[in-house]
């Protein structure tokens, strides 16, 4: 009990510990809520260590209990605590449109457009031109209808919200047919009948889960019918015996019975996958040039802009859209107006898009360049596990984010799989993800794996350093 009780009495106390010179510096760039709790759970976690000893006689002699000591704890402690939640990381998994991580990185332009808009008053809501109140459509609808040869857009917050705005203002308590084959079901548990039933819409389904006719649509086509809804299947695809109507067809016959077609494409595809070497991904503009009339899709997917959910088509359908009165519930920031407009400005120079839209340089990334950066990244490596555990293997990326399923790209990794007697692979990415920045990889076999395709150049010597620190301890 004396061992106990001499500890416990070397312990300094919280106004001790804050007198500390390097905590009272941190004082200067913390608040001080934030550094007194942090020492209070230093003392505390001391203490239960000191206490958790069922014998006395095997604590450690060893154990530093100096002031100093404890502020240094203290301090890293009041940092972490500090910090931000939502952080900055290294995606080093090749996954590109990663959900789970932010989906799309934006274009240099888009940041650069989100710094100016966020640290100014801007036109947000106001005529620049009659000097009166203006609306926050007006900044995106232009350049939305150029590049998708609509007659009008509306941007809201994603793009369940579109889907679900879309149907409540021109299919509330009417029915809207289905193909059975395309009631899917998206990331948190975001399904098709689910929100067409909150939007008011009845479901009509019609055909079968693989094949689905023209005449099954004009076969349900009953006195309450409002729309057709096509719906683009962007998380999985279906091989052997299937049939589907296209949208040129299905705009042909909604419009022959005085109804309107839906086309949800998921993820905004503006360019031309073929051309790049990618499966094909319908485009905005074909589906508007096929007589669909309102378009859904994302702006932070293949588009690679800001989270945003948008609807081109028909003039008259999209002001009845912005005059629903839930349309200001779901509308988007300036935040967002002024990353999707940078974005976009992109396309309406296709290579300057492939360059600079990161999702874009990603896809379109040369196999030999991430090659280069493999054995790059490996060689890095290599100093700090040594040349054995470490090698270059071919393998493949991943499009992500629900689009392009069955996309396989190409690619080279950095690959570290250490011995049996080292550190568990498991703990190291565990440390990695603790690191500053984060690391997130692949883990697989108990092989680490690094893709440089989804890893920005300039993040290189950065993520090495992580790993080293991670691996060092």
């Amino acid at each position: 009990m004396d061992s106990y009780q001499s500890l416990l009495r070397e312990l300094p106390a919280v106004d001790r510990l804050l007198r500390e010179p390097l905590l009272e510096d941190l004082v200067k760039r913390l608040p001080r809520r934030v550094i007194l709790q942090a020492a209070q759970e230093t003392i505390d976690s001391y203490r239960r260590t000191i206490t958790s000893y069922t014998d006395p006689d095997k604590i450690p002699e060893n154990i530093d209990l100096s002031p100093a000591t404890l502020a240094m704890e203290a301090a890293a402690l009041a940092e972490k605590n500090a910090g931000s939640n939502l952080k900055a990381l290294i995606n080093a998994t090749g996954i590109i449109i990663h959900t789970n991580l932010g989906r799309a990185p934006l274009a240099g332009a888009a940041v650069k457009a989100l710094n100016s808009i966020s640290a100014n008053y801007n036109n947000l809501e106001f005529s620049l031109h009659s000097g009166t109140r203006g609306s926050r459509h007006d900044h995106l609808e232009e350049l939305l209808c150029e590049l998708c040869g609509a007659e009008a857009a509306v941007v809201l917050n994603n793009n369940a919200a579109a889907v679900f705005l879309a149907l409540n203002t021109v299919a509330s308590d009417r029915e809207v047919v289905v193909s059975r084959g395309q009631l899917v079901e998206i990331g948190g548990s975001f399904r098709i009948p689910d929100i067409m039933s909150a939007s008011g819409a009845g479901l009509i389904e019609v055909g079968t889960t693989n094949k689905t006719y023209l005449r099954d649509y004009e076969a349900a086509v009953a006195d309450n019918t409002a729309a057709f809804l096509k719906v683009h299947a962007s998380n999985y695809y279906m091989v052997g015996f299937t049939a589907e109507v296209n949208a040129a067809e299905l705009a042909e016959l909604a419009h022959r019975h005085e109804l309107l077609l839906i086309e949800d494409l998921g993820s905004g595809v503006l360019l031309d996958l073929e051309k790049y070497g990618l499966p094909f991904e319908p485009r905005v503009q074909d589906s508007i040039a096929a007589g669909v009339d309102l378009v859904t899709f994302s702006g932070d997917k293949m588009l690679g802009g800001p989270q945003a959910g948008i609807i081109v088509g028909r003039k008259d359908l999209i002001e009845n859209i912005r005059s629903n009165q839930l349309a200001r519930t779901l509308r988007v920031d300036k935040f967002t107006i002024a990353a999707l407009e940078a974005t976009l400005r992109l396309y309406l120079d296709e290579e300057k898009a492939l360059l600079e839209i990161p999702v874009w340089r990603m896809l379109t990334a040369e196999t030999d360049n991430l090659k280069r950066r493999a054995n790059k990244l490996a060689e890095a490596l290599s100093g700090i596990f040594g040349a054995a555990p470490v090698s270059v293997v071919k393998s493949v990326s991943k499009v992500g984010g629900g689009a392009l399923p069955t996309a396989e790209l190409p690619t080279y990794l950095a690959a570290v799989k250490l011995p049996e007697d080292d550190m568990p692979p498991g703990e190291l990415a565990e440390k990695l993800r603790h690191t500053n920045p984060p690391v997130i990889l692949r883990l697989q076999h108990d092989t680490l794996l690094f893709d440089p395709r989804t890893i920005f150049e300039d993040q290189e010597a950065i993520l090495v350093e992580a790993v080293r620190r991670a691996y060092k301890g």
